[in-house]
């Protein structure tokens, strides 16, 4: 039995990161093992799990920092919300643009302005007022009604093609511009002005962490960590049935971000909880984790410095080590994948030079 923070937490959230650095920098986009690529449309691939799972450990660590304000002063927690949202958010912003300076490519008429910082920074902001002002016991409930007002307002207007009619592609070309959006491309080469990270597919990700939330609740209500382990358990089969029954009427899409998606993956994401939980806390297994605690404590700090330093890797020396001598020794594919290893480790030195000198970067 235990009050204190799980190790487990850091961990997972740890993986995450290292898996989001890992996957956004291959040696080569054209040469890419396939469970290290996204679906192209509707599916599910192990890559789809990543981002997602960072958002529903964004909720669990959101019901612990939430905790403070229960008695009052919500007040002084909405502007700190409002404050941290919009910091993630310029983040987001700011690495765009580092991007396209790096990359000569800065075009103030076809800025992207959405991504996944400024997505995280939304579902931050919607839901950790959500969180705030509702009580625990209906988390579950008022995700649940966003997720089925999300999939019937994609029912009804069009929101699942595979094209520029898209209800998705639609709002954010009216609100944005198309010029604003990226570009998604279909099998027979034509493509149509596409935003997977959009502001309409947003609405489910509050959900999302508001589900991350309750996932939470289980932890700080119960002292043992058998139990824990247990109800994460049980929410976990729960939501991964339950979004692999929705998926007949809602095909699980990660650029929709659509309600069977939020629900396999917030269900995935509480079975691998419970089962690091039971590793790590229970049975104390740590000794293999350590490498991802690195990850885990700054994990936006992590991810912004692996989004800065691959612009810079690949611009001075990903045309050398992957063209030169990953490929002659490896082969494109194999070669792509030991490029991203090694420099996911680069990353990780960053990380464990904070790491044991405790320090805590935080927005």
């Amino acid at each position: 039995m235990q009050n204190n923070r799980l190790l487990a937490l850091d961990v997972m959230r740890g993986i995450t990161i290292a898996g989001m650095i890992l996957v956004n920098n291959p040696g080569s986009w054209s040469h890419v093992y396939a469970p290290l690529q996204h679906a192209v449309w509707n599916g599910l691939t192990p890559t789809d799990l990543v981002y997602p799972f960072f958002m529903f450990m964004m909720g669990v660590s959101l019901h612990f920092s939430l905790r403070k304000y229960e008695n009052g002063e919500k007040g002084k927690a909405i502007g700190k919300i409002i404050r941290r949202t919009l910091a993630i958010f310029m983040v987001g912003l700011a690495l765009e643009l580092f991007s396209k300076v790096m990359y000569g490519q800065l075009n103030w008429e076809t800025f992207r302005v959405l991504g996944v910082m400024q997505r995280l920074a939304l579902a931050y902001g919607g839901g950790a007022l959500l969180a705030l002002l509702l009580p625990k016991k209906y988390y579950l409930g008022v995700s649940g009604g966003i997720l089925l007002f999300y999939m019937a307002i994609l029912h009804l207007f069009n929101g699942y093609v595979h094209s520029g009619e898209n209800l998705i592609s639609v709002v954010d070309q009216l609100l944005l511009g198309a010029g604003h959006l990226i570009t998604e491309r279909l099998p027979d080469g034509t493509s149509f002005p596409f935003e997977p990270e959009g502001l309409l597919s947003t609405l489910p990700c509050f959900a999302h962490v508001l589900i991350g939330g309750f996932a939470g609740c289980i932890i700080s209500q119960v002292k043992d960590n058998g139990e824990r382990t247990r109800g994460l358990f049980i929410l976990g089969t729960i939501l991964l049935f339950a979004g692999y029954l929705v998926q007949y009427g809602d095909p699980i899409n990660k650029k929709l971000w659509t309600s069977s998606y939020t629900l396999v993956t917030c269900g995935a994401g509480s079975l691998l909880l419970a089962l690091l939980v039971w590793i790590i806390d229970m049975k104390h297994y740590t000794r293999w984790s350590r490498f991802f605690e690195a990850f885990g404590i700054n994990p936006l700090f992590m991810y912004v410095a692996g989004w800065v330093l691959g612009i810079l890797a690949g611009i001075w020396i990903k045309p050398w080590l992957y063209g030169k001598v990953l490929v002659p020794v490896a082969g494109y594919y194999l070669g792509s994948l030991l490029y991203a290893l090694l420099f996911t480790g680069l990353i990780w030195v960053v990380g464990y030079g904070l790491y044991i000198k405790r320090i805590y970067i935080k927005l």
